[in-house]
Parts: structure tokens; C-alpha cells; sequence
């Protein structure tokens, strides 16, 4: 067994390409297709039908390159703001954004979208709607009082975060103070949505093992109340598949909002 510590999301080298085709490719063989891609579409579509989620600027801070868990969210903000970790994950999105030659694949998962709105022979192409909502795609340090210094952000009504959390934080007392600082971005009365693994102990990433926070639904609960939100939805799934590239038992969507 390998005994050497696994690596950090946010500090060490994080292939996001490698990513985007172990986790949230059209292959086939991908292990946890259900899990990363389907219930994140479903659970984002059922928490923005509701319709109380909405306003002029999101901000998204989450794993990698990732940019399916923004269609349903597109439609309710016309301004999204990208947070990322390092220039890898932002060059990997930029060339999505931009549509250059070898981005990413996103084709399967806005097919999926589309299959699931009532309305789809008026479907605006996905893809396209998120591209024209990202106004920037900018540049974070945890460790900063302000992450993105010196850019100071607009407050948000909404922050997105996806399995960020997770791969940043090594304690309870990190989940809770970087859970803090997102809590920052926000408007009063604004909105949160947090999706993470419950019961985990790290994902690999091609060659390399990262490390994830092992927490339960019951301390996630705990630690958005005790920052001030009230929770409105929270959906938990079993994990659907077995398989040594990650090791995790649910996967958890929760979103609230902070008392005014």
C-alpha cells in the first residue's frame, strides 16, 4: 500500500485535462459517470425550478475545469464569475470559453440537458448560454484575506461551489473557515450551493492520488447553519459504482441561504 501523504488540490500540480477525461468524459468506461455527471445536472435542475434562486452575478468556485453544473444556473444569472485555483484549470476553461481548437467535450452532458427539459424543441443551445454568461475567469489564493487580490469582486446572490471544499480542506476548522470565506462573496439573503462526497478519503487524478476531506451529512448541515444560512434543499445519493480511482461512499447537494 502506498503509504506516502496524498497530494493537495490547491497546492500542488493539478492536471485539470486529465481530470475532465477521468470524471466527465463521454467514455464509456468512465466509473462514476452517474455520479459526476448525472446527478449534478439533476440536482442543479431541481434546485433552480424551485425559481427563488436568482439575481445578476454568480460566482462559481469548484473542481478543475468543470462547467456542466452551470446550464440550469445560466438561465437564472446572466453574469458568472469563475474562480480558480491555478493556471492550468483557468487555460483549460478559457479554451472552452473561447472555443479553440482541442477543448474539452461537453456535448454529452448538454444533450442530457436538453432530454430533461419539459420544453426541449425550444431549447437554447446549453453550451453556448453558459459561454456568454462567464464575464471572468480569474485567479484565487486561498490564503489571501481577499482570494483575489487586488481585483475586489462585486458581492454575488449566488456562490456555486463543486467538490471544492472538499479538496481543500484538511480539518473541520479548514472546512469551516473557507466555508466562511465564501460565505463573504455573498449579498445578504444570498444564496449558496455546495455539492461534495460524503465519507471520502482521496481521488486520483491519472498517476497522481489528491487528498479529500472525510466529513458526514450531519457536520455539512451543521457547519452552513452555524455560518448563518438556512438550508432549503439537500438531496444525498449512494455512490453508483465501485472503483479505486476515488474512494467515497455518497455524494451530497445542499443549498441554502444567509439570514439577512
Amino acid at each position: 500500500m502506498d503509504s506516502s501523504p496524498h497530494k493537495l488540490y490547491h497546492k500542488h500540480d493539478f492536471d485539470s485535462r486529465q481530470c475532465l477525461e477521468d470524471y466527465f468524459s463521454d467514455k464509456p468506461d468512465m466509473a462514476f459517470g452517474d455520479d459526476t455527471l448525472t446527478f449534478l445536472i439533476d440536482s442543479f435542475r431541481e434546485v433552480f425550478a424551485v425559481g427563488h434562486i436568482n439575481g445578476d452575478i454568480l460566482i462559481d468556485l469548484s473542481l478543475g475545469s468543470i462547467i456542466h453544473h452551470l446550464y440550469s444556473a445560466s438561465e437564472f444569472f446572466k453574469n458568472i464569475i469563475v474562480l480558480k485555483v491555478n493556471n492550468r484549470c483557468i487555460m483549460e476553461l478559457k479554451r472552452w470559453v473561447d472555443e479553440r481548437t482541442g477543448a474539452f467535450y461537453w456535448g454529452h452532458t448538454s444533450t442530457f440537458h436538453k432530454e430533461k427539459e419539459e420544453n426541449s424543441d425550444q431549447f437554447q443551445d446549453q453550451e453556448t448560454k453558459v459561454r456568454s454568461a462567464i464575464q471572468h475567469v480569474v485567479k484565487y489564493d486561498l490564503e489571501k484575506e481577499n482570494m483575489t487580490e487586488p481585483l475586489v469582486l462585486p458581492p454575488a446572490d449566488c456562490v456555486i461551489s463543486v467538490w471544492l471544499l472538499d479538496v481543500i480542506s484538511k480539518t473541520q476548522d479548514d472546512y469551516i473557515r473557507y466555508l466562511r470565506k465564501f460565505s463573504r462573496l455573498l449579498n445578504p439573503g444570498g444564496h449558496i450551493i455546495l455539492i461534495g462526497s460524503l465519507g471520502a478519503t482521496y481521488f486520483t487524478v491519472g498517476k497522481d492520488k489528491f487528498h479529500v476531506f472525510t466529513c458526514d451529512e450531519d457536520f455539512v448541515s451543521k457547519a452552513l447553519v452555524g455560518e448563518g444560512f438556512i438550508i432549503d434543499y439537500c438531496n444525498v445519493r449512494e455512490r453508483t459504482a465501485v472503483s479505486k480511482i476515488a474512494n467515497f461512499e455518497a455524494i451530497i447537494c445542499i443549498a441554502a441561504h444567509k439570514e439577512k
